[in-house]
Formats: structure tokens, C-alpha cells, sequence
């Protein structure tokens, strides 16, 4: 099968196994595991941040990363297609004892207006806002990424009101290699960064949380509080540093992809609004004779798998184990249909 449902279906290739296979590893609960501490500083140094922490998941890093910024009863802006708010199990509310304030932004995407519009009064009737959550790229918004200007407005809005920034950077990779953006200028704006290893950098599993000594010893805390302390995690860690040193740059060939299958959908009178392709992920409008479901169904039958995310969109990701000939595979089965 050809698999778009999402970038965390990849499979270790044979160099990561490999990896894993020699990898040195200790407890990492008592910090002694080298190639948990090896990554980490690794992350720490390419993100320009002072340390960080290895989780088993997305979800775990922000979730950790909002609990260590807020405290019960505390506000989070972040936008209304937030993973950190549609998918994370009310994580902000169950974890945190906080709530959110979404934002309708722009394909998830959110601007400094928005935020200075959102900031509770300082006022006892309502809840005291604490953190301003940003996702890039953003998910639900076709793979779209933030402007670095506009990063930098709502980072200044954050210091003025004292707010604290958190990113979401499940696939802050792709973002890196689409816009050119100095990976270390994110360590230098934003107070924390989640990075997943398990979406397009083909990892099996795994997230880093970065920020300042002081904020990862807290997060380290929290960590082991929900489970998350890992004992000899380097098995897992060494994929991460394959990844590192071997899966960055490939990214381009996934955008390139998703680009050639965009320009194929727009040919179709079935497809409707294509979402501006700008990384790995494609969300486009099934309408007329044809439905998302359908659409689905059609190239189920064709060996390709794809996601209706609605009732009138589908969405596909491409990643590093969807070769060439799979991409000309699945335009020449569209280009089929009527």
C-alpha cells in the first residue's frame, strides 16, 4: 500500500535499525543513558536553546511544556485548529487546569492583533492568560508556515504583557527547510520548542522539549509525573540522531511531492479549493459527483491510502517512505478518475 494517511507510518530504514542496534545506553531516569544525552544536546545546540528533554510523544512534550508555564485556572491563547486544543485529549484542561482561548486564525496560523485582542484584563472575574502556543507548521492548515515577521510581533507582544511562548514544532523541519529560517533564531524568541522525530523524520517514536536549564529540570519533574521517564531510551534516542544526521535535508523531496500531486488534483473538476502547498501535507476540497469518502474509497482500491478529514476534505503527507515511483503512481490513478 502507498500510505498518505500520515508522516508517523514511516518505518526505521535500515541504517536507523542499524543505529539502534549499536546504540550505548543506560538509565535514562538516573540521566545516564549517552545516546538519550547525546540527543538532547544535540537538539539543545541546533536550536541555539541551553537543554532539553527526551519524551516518548508529541502530545507528552507540549503537554508538558504548558504545564510547566501555567498554573490552574490560567488562560492559553492559541489558535482554533491548535493541535495542542482539538488533539491532545483536553490535555490543557486535564494536565494543567487551564483554559484555552482559541483564536479563528488563518489556516491555524495567528497574528499579533489576535493575540493582543485575546489577553484578559487584569481583572479576578476572569482567568489570568499565561501562554501564547503557536504550531508551525501548522497541521490542520495543509502544512502551511508562520512568517518569521509575524513570529517576532507576537513574541514582542508577549514581553510586553509578560507571556510566555511555547511552539509546537511537530514538524518545525519541514518549516526549517521550506522558508530557510535560521533554526537557531527559534531558540532565541521562543521560551520553549516541542520537535517530533516520529512525523517526517522517520523516527518510530519520540519528541524533544527544549528551553532553559532551569525549565527543562522543572519539565523533567513533570515528565516522570506522567509517566514519561524512560529507562534505557538510548535504543529509541539513537533513531533520533540518525535522523539528525541524515533525514533534514531529504525533507525537500517530500514538499516537491506534494507539490506534483497539488498541481495533478487541480486538474480534476471534483476537486475544489486546494490549500497552498508549502510542505509535506496536502488538504484539499472533494465536491460535485465525487465526496472525500468516496475519493477514499477509489484509491483504497488502487493500493493508495489516503484521509477524508471531513465531509469535504481529504487530507495526504507525504514522507521519506514514499519514493518517486509511488508519487507518478498515485498521479497517473487520479489522473484516471473522472
Amino acid at each position: 500500500m502507498i500510505d498518505f494517511r500520515s508522516d508517523t507510518f514511516t518505518k526505521p530504514s535500515h541504517g536507523m535499525l542499524q543505529a539502534m542496534y549499536n546504540a550505548e545506553v543506560g538509565d535514562d531516569v538516573f540521566g545516564e543513558d549517552p545516546s538519550v544525552n547525546k540527543l538532547e544536546a544535540m537538539m539543545a545546540d541546533y536550536f541555539g536553546m541551553e537543554a532539553a528533554l527526551y519524551c516518548p510523544s508529541g502530545t507528552m512534550s507540549n503537554q508538558i511544556a504548558i504545564h510547566v508555564h501555567t498554573r490552574p485556572g490560567d488562560e492559553v491563547i492559541c489558535g482554533q485548529l491548535a493541535h495542542v486544543y482539538l488533539y491532545e485529549g483536553g490535555g490543557i484542561a486535564a494536565t494543567s487546569g487551564a483554559q484555552v482561548y482559541p483564536i479563528p486564525g488563518n489556516r491555524g496560523m495567528i497574528t499579533a492583533d489576535q493575540v493582543v485582542a485575546a489577553i484578559q484584563p487584569d481583572d479576578i472575574h476572569r482567568a489570568n492568560t499565561s501562554l501564547v502556543c503557536l504550531e508551525n507548521t501548522s497541521n490542520r492548515g495543509g502544512g502551511c508556515c508562520y512568517d518569521w515577521q509575524d513570529i517576532l510581533s507576537i513574541r514582542n507582544v508577549c514581553t510586553q504583557h509578560n507571556l510566555a511562548l511555547h511552539l509546537d514544532g511537530a514538524r518545525l523541519f519541514n518549516a526549517l527547510v521550506a522558508t530557510g529560517q535560521d533554526p537557531k533564531a527559534y531558540g532565541q524568541v521562543f521560551d520553549s520548542i516541542s520537535v517530533c522525530l516520529n512525523k517526517g523524520m522517520g523516527c518510530p517514536m519520540g519528541s524533544v522539549l527544549m528551553g532553559s536549564n532551569d525549565y527543562i529540570k522543572a519539565a523533567r519533574r513533570v515528565r516522570k509525573r506522567l509517566g514519561g521517564g524512560m529507562r534505557q531510551a538510548g535504543y529509541m534516542a539513537a533513531t533520533g540522531i540518525y535522523a539528525m544526521e541524515n533525514n533534514i535535508g531529504r525533507l525537500t523531496e517530500d514538499h516537491l511531492h506534494a507539490k506534483k500531486i497539488a498541481g495533478i488534483l487541480a486538474e480534476k473538476s471534483f476537486i475544489g479549493e486546494i490549500y497552498p502547498v508549502e510542505t509535506n501535507i496536502l488538504i484539499f476540497e472533494v465536491k460535485g459527483h465525487m465526496n472525500p469518502q468516496l475519493f477514499a474509497e477509489y484509491l483504497k482500491m488502487e493500493g493508495i491510502l489516503v484521509s477524508p478529514i471531513s465531509s469535504s476534505h481529504v487530507r495526504m503527507v507525504l514522507h521519506l517512505d514514499i519514493t518517486p515511483e509511488m508519487t507518478e503512481r498515485t498521479c497517473k490513478v487520479i489522473e484516471a478518475l473522472k
